[in-house]
Order: C-alpha cells, then sequence, then structure tokens
C-alpha cells in the first residue's frame, strides 16, 4: 500500500515522502490518526508546496545559525567566575550549562547541549571549547575561567 506520510515517522520515513506500507498498518494505524493520507494528485500538489516551503524555512534557519556563530566569532571569548582555592582549583566545575549562561547573558541563545566538552573544566585558565550550533555548523569559543567571589 502506498501512502504519503503527514509527520515523520521513526523506521518509516519522512514528512512527505511516498511509502510502501503494509495494508493493515496503514489503514487500521496511519490513516485513522492523519499520520498518513492517500497520495492523491491533490495530496501530492500540496505535498511539493509544503517542501518548498520546508527548504526556505530551513535555509532561513541556516542563515540565522551562520550570522550567531559570526557573531561567536567576533565575540571572541566569555569570562566564567568560579570560586577557586588558593592553588587555582576550581570547588565545583564548569561545565556547558555555564558555559550556555554566560552567552545567553550575551544575547546568544546558545544551549547547553551545543556545547562539546569532554569534560568539565575544574581549573583556572583560558580554554578552547568547540560549539556545534546545529547543521553541521561549528565555531570556536574561548573560555577564560577566573576567580570569582
Amino acid at each position: 500500500m502506498l501512502l504519503v506520510l503527514t509527520q515523520d515517522l521513526e523506521h518509516v520515513g519522512k514528512q512527505g515522502e511516498v511509502v510502501e506500507i503494509s495494508p493493515g498498518y496503514g489503514r487500521n494505524y496511519l490513516l485513522p490518526r492523519g499520520m498518513a493520507t492517500v497520495p492523491t494528485q491533490h495530496n501530492l500538489r500540496l505535498v511539493e508546496r509544503f517542501k518548498v516551503k520546508l527548504q526556505q524555512a530551513r535555509d532561513a534557519k541556516i542563515a540565522d545559525i551562520r550570522a550567531m556563530a559570526e557573531q561567536i566569532n567576533r565575540l571572541g571569548g566569555v569570562n566564567i567566575e568560579a570560586k577557586v582555592n588558593p592553588e587555582g582549583h576550581l570547588y565545583g566545575s564548569v561545565g556547558a550549562a555555564e558555559i550556555s549562561k554566560a552567552l545567553k547573558g550575551k544575547n546568544l541563545m546558545v544551549e547547553s547541549e551545543m556545547v562539546l566538552m569532554e569534560g568539565a573544566i575544574k581549573e583556572t585558565g583560558i580554554y578552547a571549547v568547540k560549539l556545534n550550533l546545529g547543521y553541521d555548523i561549528e565555531t570556536e569559543l574561548t573560555v577564560a575561567v577566573i576567580p570569582g567571589k
């Protein structure tokens, strides 16, 4: 049975794809729940229009992410204050959440999942941290961990 998916389904396909599935799965699960529709000429035209709009939205989002990467590159780095002992070791650690918070303080919407770190920072110093902003756009940020209050 051929159906056009109206949403992304894991192990089946992406939204807008025409997929061949078993008749029972289509008739009893996908069609009643609105997850797929019959591939008529009208539905296929709607899918094509939707794909164009989806591609335009994706292109706009990629442009926004590239602009944010440029802003991060111009920023150069961020300073994060942390409590330290006399030897320069942190009482806690600086991780992705703290770096994300510092960037959000500079009006850059970087989520902690976008910060690529192998481990937490446990000493004062200057560190290079990679950011994966999505759509395979990566940039590097300098993080200076300095003694704070």
